[in-house]
């Protein structure tokens, strides 16, 4: 019976007694209760809101600042490799072709761009025809002289070459140079601008995808269109190969003893308090105790990768076992009780049944904590990743462990503060794959995760 009046003399003592009311009839209580529910509904959907907001605006961000280091505005043009400059004895004796510096290339350079502009009709405003070598970068005569020297036999000859463009007229295709900013721009005026573009219309100049941003190495200040963050990549990949090494068995193995094994005693919990407080401790004073106990005491290579992930699985190993134990705590005892009660001995039960469930949390714990230290930078400035620039990639698995190298975050905070803007764009762009490794950590780990659920 819902429209039934409930009779006043069953309504509870202190209600108010001769009125009747309906099962489907809300009283001011109720109604203020469902409204406080739908505000606090929206109040939930409104800062979900916001935090996406931010996040297409901080994505939006990174790709629009980062996305054009990944192209980069070449000149191709033939250069004629002079014998009476690069082999004046012509007998093409490799040592002494290699005794000729870069500085005898830079001639064959300004030849071949007075060349170019001659036979695509272009006229050259310039004062001084040395002026042309600003228009490429000044790692072209570095490329010509590794050429001639890996081909002697060419010498004499005229080669066609690709040479990276000055970073002034590659920030110009890009719109981040104008020519009322070469005002005040001593390195390029805008008679340059007027050869490049005659270029790009004649075919000469195109802007094509820079693999060697993904693949290379970092290069001087006054080179910003050569450098690349292929080196440091691999410099991070060997430190999170030491660190995955070692946090994941000795943190896993720290929370399985303290959680399953452990007595409850003062000394359990100054340990577990311990490892609460090094999960806040600041980041660079892993580095302060990295700098004085790896290097400075066990006089390990400095701005090694093995030196940065010793430093940076101190600072992961707390991470590892909380969200170890709390995993291992999550496990219902049932688990446990069942595995003993049929006659498993503690060990077994432990690592055959509860290790198992918690094997998710765990993998998830993990791949936080390498991707905490992955991003982490201000441990690698005190063991000086950060000062030095590798110009080769390791050769071999000890080399990548021992030879001083970068890594990303280092990398990525070197280019931020330098003064040229191509290093601005660039330290974008490293920030883009830098979100590519993290994001396929986390695909490696769900897929991790997913495979032990479904196995359990």
């Amino acid at each position: 019976m819902t429209d039934a009046s409930i009779p006043s003399a069953s309504v509870p003592d202190g209600a108010p007694s001769g009125r009747s009311s309906s099962l489907l009839t809300l009283d001011g209580r109720v109604r203020r209760r469902n409204a406080a529910e739908r505000r606090f509904r929206m109040y939930g959907i409104g800062a979900v809101a916001i935090g996406l907001i931010f996040l297409a605006l901080l994505l939006v961000a990174i790709f629009r600042n980062g996305g054009p280091a990944f192209t980069q505005t070449f000149i191709t043009m033939p250069i004629e490799l002079v014998e009476a400059k690069l082999d004046k004895s012509g007998n093409r004796d490799l040592d002494e072709i290699k005794k000729v510096s870069t500085f005898g290339y830079k001639p064959l350079v300004i030849d071949g761009l007075s060349g170019l502009l001659t036979r695509n009709e272009i006229d050259n405003p310039l004062k001084k025809k040395k002026d042309l070598e600003k228009l490429v970068s000044a790692s072209a005569v570095g490329q010509i002289r590794d050429h001639v020297v890996a081909n002697p036999d060419q010498i004499g000859q005229t080669v066609e070459f690709r040479l990276l463009a000055s970073s002034r007229v590659d920030g110009y295709f890009k719109g981040r140079v104008s020519r009322e900013s070469l005002a005040r721009d001593k390195n390029l005026d805008a008679a340059h601008l007027d050869i490049a573009d005659a270029l790009l219309a004649r075919g000469a100049l195109d802007r094509a995808f820079n693999w060697n941003f993904i693949l290379g190495a970092d290069a001087s200040e006054s080179r910003p269109e050569q450098a690349g963050i292929g080196v440091s990549m691999l410099g991070s990949f060997f430190m999170m190969l030491v660190v995955l090494a070692l946090a994941l068995p000795i943190g896993v193995a720290t929370s399985i003893y303290l959680e399953e094994f452990a007595p409850q005693n003062r000394w359990t919990d100054l340990i577990e308090v311990n490892i609460s407080n090094l999960a806040a401790v600041p980041s660079i004073v892993f580095g302060i105790l990295g700098l004085a106990v790896f290097i400075q005491f066990a006089e390990l290579p400095q701005s090694a990768p093995l030196v940065g992930g010793l430093v940076l699985t101190l600072m992961t190993l707390p991470t590892i076992i909380i969200s170890t134990r709390a995993s291992l705590k999550a496990v219902p005892p049932s688990i446990r009780d069942a595995a003993l009660g049929v006659g498993a001995s503690k060990m077994q039960s432990v690592f055959h049944h509860v290790l198992p469930l918690a094997m998710p949390g765990i993998l998830t714990g993990t791949i936080i904590g390498l991707a905490q230290a992955l991003g982490e930078t201000a441990p690698l400035l005190l063991i000086g990743m950060v000062g030095y620039i590798a110009s080769n990639p390791p050769d071999g698995i000890a080399s990548g462990f021992l030879d001083p190298n970068s890594a990303m975050p280092a990398q990525i905070y070197e280019w931020a503060k330098r003064a040229d803007p191509a290093y601005y764009e660039r330290a974008w762009g490293g920030i883009i794959i830098l979100l590519l490794f993290l994001m396929s950590m986390n695909i490696i780990a769900i897929l991790l995760r997913r495979r032990f659920e479904r196995r359990w």
